[in-house]
């Protein structure tokens, strides 16, 4: 495996940076499009990403049009705000509606339109609009994508019932998007989009991944999903392989996981052109540091020049300490894959297990091993685990949906109603049902949730609940458990939620993302853990020291601007496996 440089992957004219939350997709492409800039191509760096730092990464204001960086000739960068998109989006969709239909149901209809994948597709077009546009695109040797669409989406945008009019009366569970027709003008022009997505001499799929097994599993994900649809053109860039420059305890602990998750890669990764970026110690914004990112044996700084952001800030026995007095009620983790809510839900309930309450622990996380962390190790008659299987709960709605399909729907209209069934936001709300119902079951005791549901989805339930003919086919039946907990939710004395973040820029952006979200549901996060500092360490490594130094920001905007309450959990060197290991985060 090679050290990534620019030329590796800048053999196609397009090049679409993908991969899950935080694993270096902006700072990857913003470098390569410095570092091809800086060659004498001309280069436009555009961002789909709601939760983009590429404004950070540049120091400038962009916007929607290719804005030009003073610093370097030859590049230009654009952020589309998809956010912004899909609320234009909407108000499209929507606004014909208002004043005719009550208020309740225009909320039922916003809510609809403001799950991910409309994001996703309002983002789509942003882009398409720009690739269309062959004044502004013509004139660019490269354009690089921080944040390629999904399958779903684009086998959604290929299907040919998406663009039908039965949706519009549709009410047999089509979960997501909503009905499209508010861009049938531009079917013509997706489809060309797509095309050249799948073009392997126009574009290259770049999966971006750190060297741990969910990440790489996450890029394996998207990597098969989108050669379904004929993007077979891949390379995959490993970012953040650790070169260790010390005999730091530590480092070698972490040294060691890295070389097991990167020896035991997914079988289809294996067969990828495959490059790889070392961790820096430093953070990834400003010019200096994108030119950096490509070279070896660069300076950094490892003191800080004031007080550590994470001395004052308690361990997690803070929260068990919050939540005993209470004697019972609801705790949940909610955060990005990869941030280590799973291990923060079983320490939380291990604490209040081991001091002598009922705790119920539960998952509704497919990825989640709850057994694998806890050992196969239990409180005997005070911790009950349990697990709600996403994939059992997700084939139950779609079958329950499915069979009040009209029998007299075409092929490509049941194709339709069976893709969009198979969005985010369907397996959240079946999800949520079995969730709703572990909940009913634990009253009088403590039940801990590791993952919870976003306010998107409550809001969803909530919409359904006060006007459910219109939603019927997001929510479906809304059963008595889900109507009693969504007030248990919002009540503070029954219910605490957590948001688990790292200490960098994406996490941190993605949880606050999560915050507005909840909040819009009438839910105020009480805690905010920051997991797996290195700066929460003694270490003595030189690059894990500017790792901790690079923290420093990140550590004190959630402390002193997005939190109430914060804790924070040092890098574990070990797993954190077995009741033992998870008692000594709650000390």
């Amino acid at each position: 495996m090679n050290r990534l440089q620019p030329s590796d992957i800048a053999k196609t004219r397009h090049l679409f940076f993908t991969g899950k939350g935080g694993v270096g997709k902006t700072s990857t492409a913003c470098a390569t499009a410095v570092a091809l800039a800086e060659e004498g191509k001309k280069v436009l760096i555009v961002s789909t990403d709601p939760a983009s730092n590429l404004q950070d990464v540049f120091g400038i204001e962009l916007k929607n049009e290719p804005t030009k960086i003073e610093e370097i000739p030859n590049l230009f960068a654009a952020n589309l705000d998809p956010e912004e998109a899909a609320y234009q989006y909407r108000e499209k969709m929507i606004g014909p509606y208002r004043g005719v239909l009550p208020e309740s149901a225009l909320r039922s209809m916003e809510e609809q339109l403001s799950g991910a994948c409309t994001v996703e597709i309002a983002a789509f077009d942003e882009f398409t609009n720009l690739l269309a546009n062959k004044e502004t695109t013509e004139q660019f040797d490269h354009i690089l994508f921080d944040t390629a669409p999904t399958g779903h989406t684009l086998r959604l945008l290929q299907l040919p019932t998406a663009w039908s009019d039965f949706l519009e009366g549709n009410e047999n569970g089509a979960s997501c998007l909503g009905p499209l027709a508010g861009l049938e003008k531009k079917k013509a022009l997706y489809a060309k989009t797509v095309e050249a997505l799948s073009n392997g001499e126009e574009t290259i799929l770049v999966l971006v991944s750190r060297p741990d097994s969910s990440s790489l599993e996450e890029a394996e994900r998207a990597g098969q999903e989108l050669a379904e649809i004929g993007i077979k053109n891949q390379s995959l860039i490993i970012n953040g392989v650790f070169d260790r420059q010390s005999d730091d305890g530590l480092a070698i602990k972490l040294e060691g996981k890295q070389q097991e998750a990167l020896n035991n890669m997914p079988i289809a990764l294996q067969k990828t052109p495959t490059f790889y970026l070392p961790l820096v110690p430093f953070n990834l914004t400003g010019m200096d540091a994108m030119r950096k990112f490509f070279q070896s044996n660069v300076e950094y700084d490892t003191k800080l020049n004031t007080r550590k952001a994470s001395h004052d800030l308690p361990s997690i026995k803070a929260i068990v300490d919050d939540l005993e007095p209470r004697g019972h009620g609801v705790f949940m983790t909610m955060g990005k894959g990869g941030v280590g809510k799973t291990t923060m839900a079983a320490a939380v309930a291990v604490g209040l297990a081991e001091r002598g309450h009922n705790v119920h622990l539960t998952t509704t996380d497919p990825a989640a091993h709850l057994t694998h962390v806890l050992n196969e190790e239990s409180f005997i008659g005070t911790l009950n685990i349990s697990k709600v299987d996403p994939k059992a709960e997700v084939e139950k709605y779609k079958r329950n949906v499915l069979n009040k399909v009209s029998k007299d729907l075409t092929e490509d209209e049941l194709a339709y109603i069976k893709e969009d069934l198979e969005s985010p936001c369907t397996e959240e709300i079946a999800v949520f049902h079995a969730f709703a119902e572990v909940v009913d079951k634990g009253e009088g005791a403590f039940v801990v949730v590791d993952t919870a549901p976003t306010g998107h989805t409550l809001l969803l339930l909530d919409a359904a609940e006060s006007y459910h003919r219109e939603v019927e086919r997001t929510a479906g039946d809304m059963p008595e458990s889900v109507k009693k907990l969504l007030p248990r939710l919002r009540d503070h004395e029954q219910t605490l939620v957590s948001l688990v973040t790292l200490p960098e820029a994406t996490p941190v952006f993605e949880a606050s993302r999560l915050q507005e979200d909840l909040r819009r549901a009438e839910i105020e996060p009480a805690w905010w853990i920051i997991n797996q500092s290195f700066q929460a360490t003694d270490t003595t490594d030189p690059v894990l020291k500017g790792r901790s130094f690079a923290e420093q920001q990140w550590i004190e905007k959630v402390n002193n601007e997005l939190s109430k309450q914060t804790v924070i959990v040092p890098w574990q060197a070990d797993q954190v496996i077995g009741l033992e290991k998870l008692k000594t985060l709650v000390y």
